[in-house]
C-alpha cells in the first residue's frame, strides 16, 4: 500500500521579508503614541497587530493520497480531513497553473469572487497541483511541492 502525505506551511523568505517591513509602521505609530494611549489600549492593540501578522503561521495545508481517496486539510479553515473518494473522481493529475493568473494568489481561492470555472484551489506556494475533475461537476487544485511522489501515488490508485 503506498501513501502520499504532505504538509505545507507559509515559510517563504520573500513572505516573511515583506511581513516584517509591514510590520515596522504600525509598531512604530504605536509606540509614538504610547504616551497618549492606556497602557489597557496599547496593550490591546499592540496584541492585535503581533496576532494578525503571526496568524499566518498557523496555516497549514496537510494532504493524504492513500487506497480510499484524497484527504485534505487547510488549517484553519478545515478542523478536519475532507476526503475525496476515489470513485468520485473523474480525472485527477498533476498540473502547472499560474496561481495568480488562474485563483488571485495562494491560500484558500476560488468560488463566488474569482473565476468560478476554474473550481477551487487550496496552495501554499510554488505553482504546481493535484488537478481534480469531481464526477458531480466541480473543480478542486490541491497545491503540491512534491510532483514526483504525487505523480507516482496518482498512477497506483487512480486509472484514468
Amino acid at each position: 500500500m503506498k501513501v502520499f502525505k504532505e504538509e505545507q506551511r507559509f515559510t517563504q523568505t520573500w513572505l516573511l521579508v515583506i511581513m516584517g517591513f509591514s510590520l515596522v509602521t504600525p509598531l512604530y505609530l504605536i509606540i509614538r503614541e504610547y504616551k497618549a494611549m492606556s497602557t489597557l489600549t496599547f496593550s490591546l492593540t499592540s496584541f492585535g497587530i503581533l496576532f494578525s501578522f503571526g496568524l499566518i503561521f498557523l496555516f497549514k495545508l496537510k494532504t493524504r493520497i492513500d487506497e480510499i481517496g484524497i484527504h485534505y486539510q487547510f488549517f484553519p479553515f478545515h478542523l478536519k480531513y475532507k476526503t475525496i473518494k476515489w470513485n468520485e473522481i473523474e480525472t485527477a493529475r498533476i498540473r502547472i497553473y499560474d496561481p495568480i493568473g488562474e485563483y488571485g494568489g495562494w491560500g484558500l481561492k476560488g468560488g463566488a469572487f474569482w473565476n468560478k470555472s476554474k473550481g477551487t484551489c487550496i496552495n501554499v506556494s510554488g505553482d504546481i497541483g493535484i488537478q481534480l475533475e469531481l464526477k458531480n461537476g466541480k473543480k478542486l487544485l490541491i497545491g503540491t511541492q512534491k510532483k514526483e511522489q504525487a505523480t507516482h501515488v496518482l498512477k497506483t490508485y487512480f486509472k484514468n
